[in-house]
């Protein structure tokens, strides 16, 4: 199978976040004789004067990026989508962890912006290729285009592009996905790039302290303070607020008792903690809603599905389509299944076949 790349003279947008990754993909598509045109997304400044310093869209990452093209000698625009990435994923991640859910920001954000809004300002500018540092591949297959992992397992990052459209397969590319991340910072070496020795951004680039819970409270959504509960419904302690818990949560839970207890439910409407120890936090059936399918799979596949980042294959034992919604059933239970995690089914070679938002986990 050939990977899906532009061919010398044809223009391609690449996504540029001032990073090691987006910038390697600028020069080894300049190496190739594309017709090169980078850009950066100006998405986020935290406005709180208590907020961390850091995250995405730093004055020093725009800087790079714009030094990077200038090595390059290609041309570099700065898009302000601030308002876009406050209205399409700073605000519905709020309101997911005020809800009680588990949200993934990196999801909305390629969905909303890299893979939409970005697409139609590479078309503005007759460019029909759009480039992305993601460490993963769109392979040319013998049935047409698949969305597939990196090569690096453990940089791989097709979790975070199910959402994609078919239709929009022909115009994407993203050049690292057949590299290891090693290579990758020896191919920055070789091309020169000036950031080649620049640290990885974080999971979620707009927390870089990583305290999710600070940053909704500072975003105004914080939840009051309620009970702690078991799956009896008996009261074992409280909790100052839902917004600072996930499913599957041990540390600051804050209650004694003979055994390790993990958040296994949080029920926002009655603002409550279930708890319960690590043998129940399996689940073998779960529904999920806005859903995108690449492929749907053939009767004969082997499907598994993956809830998280960095979780492992789960293979299904059966897929029910109904009115919007899937109920995704696993052969074995799934640890921690949270609403709003993402959930992407993988096919025959590790192809993305789709994926879609967790709505609901029925209770053990």
């Amino acid at each position: 199978m050939e990977l899906h790349l532009p061919q010398p003279g044809e223009r391609v947008v690449v996504a540029m976040s001032g990073g090691v990754d987006s910038s390697v993909a600028a020069a080894l598509l300049h190496e190739r004789g594309c017709d090169v045109i980078g850009i950066t997304l100006s998405l986020w400044e935290d406005p709180d004067p208590e907020g961390p310093d850091g995250g995405c869209c730093t004055p020093a990452d725009i800087l790079d990026a714009r030094r990077v093209c200038r090595d390059l000698g290609v041309p570099h625009y700065l898009l302000n989508y601030r308002e876009h990435f406050q209205a399409e994923v700073i605000d519905p991640f709020v309101a997911a962890y005020r809800n009680g859910e588990t949200p993934n920001p990196c999801v909305r954000c390629n969905n909303h912006l890299k893979f939409d809004r970005l697409l139609h300002r590479a078309q503005e500018l007759d460019a029909p290729w759009l480039a992305t540092g993601h460490y993963a591949r769109i392979l040319r297959g013998p049935h047409g285009l698949e969305l597939r992992g990196g090569v690096d397992a453990r940089k791989d990052q097709s979790y975070f592009l199910y959402g994609i459209r078919a239709s929009a397969l022909p115009r994407l590319c993203f050049p690292l996905g057949h590299l290891e991340k090693a290579t990758v910072r020896a191919e920055a070496e070789r091309l020169q790039v000036r950031v080649s020795a620049k640290p990885d951004s974080q999971d979620v680039c707009f927390i870089p302290d990583g305290d999710t819970a600070g940053f909704v409270t500072r975003q105004g959504g914080a939840g009051a303070p309620g009970e702690i509960v078991d799956e009896q419904g008996r009261v074992l302690g409280r909790h100052q607020g839902v917004h600072a818990f996930t499913v599957g949560q041990r540390k600051g839970i804050g209650v004694a008792a003979p055994e390790p207890l993990y958040v296994q439910r949080i029920d926002a409407g009655r603002n409550r903690l279930v708890v319960a120890g690590g043998a129940r936090l399996g689940a073998t059936e779960f529904i999920a809603h806005d859903w995108n399918w690449l492929r749907r799979p053939r009767s004969d596949e082997e499907v598994v599905a993956r809830v998280r980042y960095r979780g492992g294959p789960a293979p299904l034992e059966s897929i029910d389509e109904q009115d919007g919604r899937i109920t995704l059933r696993s052969v074995r239970p799934v640890r921690a299944v949270a609403p709003g995690q993402a959930v992407v089914l993988y096919g025959t070679g590790g192809q993305v076949l789709g994926g879609g938002t967790i709505a609901s986990v029925p209770a053990p």
